[in-house]
């Protein structure tokens, strides 16, 4: 029976992190991930806040925090996976400008690409893994399904539009399920993390994070909204993908711990956005000029 579960753990896995990045990618064209990503300090404030700031405060944590070493690994781990597949949604919820949300989660897709292989094995003690061991799966069930996503809209932009809901429902529920196993499978251990300053640790690090990203977000409510979010939603989904390389099962633990907390947090954290959110004349959402991005993506099929 345990086999059995731990087998439709990684099924439900494997499935929410093709058919999301399937999803995302037949909603993409070049042009609608080029057009944000021409703005430098966008660029360069992505990129720091997540693959600069990020670790150095989840190690800093480790620090001030008495965790266990797994506990500490694992939070490390999860700082150098950026680019949560649901940020799209995230900020979407937060009435914030999709587009833009859609080129940053590329942008730190490929940075956890680059950094986790380079990083992982200098940031965390003991970890031992060949950059490529680490990269592989990051390439097969993240990058290749949003480049065949992008694809199929370049050759068939009506099939990718029928398909992508689709492949996004799927990508939830395997999600929703993924996280109930998780959960189910690792109780005893979830419930030993009480009082280990586990939870404490996540809670601190996603408030962090976003306080971060909103802080240096700069003044456009966009580019703010799409940093704040953006760097809170950290790619749990990435962050798992080289647990098997850890003996202590408490390193998957503290990701569990971290993905269900950043998951709260973060959705609270877009309500607290959605409010500070300017609303146009005639409806809901960004203002209109703050809506390039879209209107780029649009002209570019």
């Amino acid at each position: 029976m345990a086999d059995l579960l731990h087998l439709v753990v990684k099924w439900s896995a494997f499935l929410f992190l093709v058919c999301s990045m399937l999803a995302v990618g037949m909603n993409l064209t070049p042009q609608a991930i080029i057009v944000p990503l021409r703005n430098a300090r966008l660029v360069v404030v992505a990129l720091t806040l997540n693959f600069v700031v990020a670790p150095a405060f989840a190690w800093l944590l480790t620090m001030v925090i008495p965790l266990e070493p797994g506990h500490a690994a694992g939070m490390l781990l999860l700082s150098g996976a950026a680019g949560a597949p649901f940020l799209p949604r995230l900020v979407q919820s937060a009435r914030g400008d999709s587009a833009i949300a859609i080129a940053v989660m590329a942008l730190l897709t490929a940075g956890t690409l680059v950094f986790m292989p380079l990083a992982l094995p200098w940031m965390i003690r003991g970890f031992a893994a060949h950059p490529w061991a680490i990269a592989r799966p990051l390439v097969l069930f993240i990058v290749l399904p949003l480049a065949c996503g992008m694809l199929v809209k370049s050759r068939t932009a009506i099939l990718a539009a029928r398909a992508a809901p689709a492949f996004a429902r799927i990508g939830n529920a395997s999600l929703l399920l993924l996280f109930v196993l998780l959960i189910a499978d690792n109780l005893r251990d979830l419930l030993g993390v009480i009082g280990s300053g586990a939870i404490l640790a996540a809670t601190v690090y996603v408030i962090g994070l976003f306080g971060a990203g909103w802080a240096l977000g700069g003044r456009s409510p966009e580019e703010r909204c799409v940093l704040a979010l953006g760097t809170a939603a950290r790619n749990f989904a990435a962050a798992l993908v080289p647990v098997t390389s850890f003996s202590d099962p408490k390193v998957a633990i503290m990701l569990i711990v971290s993905a269900i907390v950043g998951l709260v947090v973060s959705f609270a954290a877009a309500g607290w956005v959605r409010n500070r959110m300017p609303i146009q004349p005639g409806g809901v959402g960004p203002k209109a000029d703050g809506n390039s991005a879209v209107r780029a993506q649009d002209e570019g099929h």
